[in-house]
């Protein structure tokens, strides 16, 4: 049996990527690796990843505060404070901030599986690598992710 797990407002593995910070405040030693949970923090007027889809995860969103701008499919999606947006396997999906204020969204993974990109797109910035957009598409190859090229920016 897992043990009990409390993480305060100043703990989790704090991850910083740019414009975002993800603070992992679960990462599925817990709960028999079933859920992984993260806080994103988005700078004001940034993007986030490349349009992909997950094979073997469902994500879910909460927004906390800020307005994310989701965008699933060719559909576009404007979610204040208070929306919750459930992403199952397969569904083309991204996000961003467009707002002047940072947003602020608690990120879940049912199962875990997507805790450890995060972690690896960590040890590339701090190896001098920039995320380009290969190299990121690479990573998330690594946890059954793909760029959804289907909808890429034109």
């Amino acid at each position: 049996m897992a043990k009990e797990s409390i993480v305060g407002p100043g703990g989790g593995d704090v991850i910083r990527l740019g414009p975002a910070t993800v603070r992992i405040i679960e990462d599925g030693s817990t709960t028999g690796h079933r859920l992984g949970i993260g806080e994103i923090t988005v700078a004001p007027r940034s993007a986030g990843p490349p349009q992909h889809r997950h094979a073997r995860h469902d994500e879910g969103f909460y927004v906390v505060s800020g307005t994310a701008r989701f965008t699933i499919g060719a559909e576009t999606y404007d979610a204040p404070p208070g929306t919750l947006a459930m992403i199952p396997p397969g569904a083309p999906h991204t996000f961003a901030n467009p707002g002047d204020e940072p947003l602020v969204m608690v990120n879940t993974f049912t199962p875990d599986l997507y805790v450890q990109y995060f972690r690896d797109l960590r040890q590339l910035v701090a190896a001098g690598e920039a995320p380009t957009p290969e190299e990121t598409a690479r990573v998330m190859s690594r946890y059954a992710t793909e760029v959804a090229d289907d909808y890429a920016a034109e």
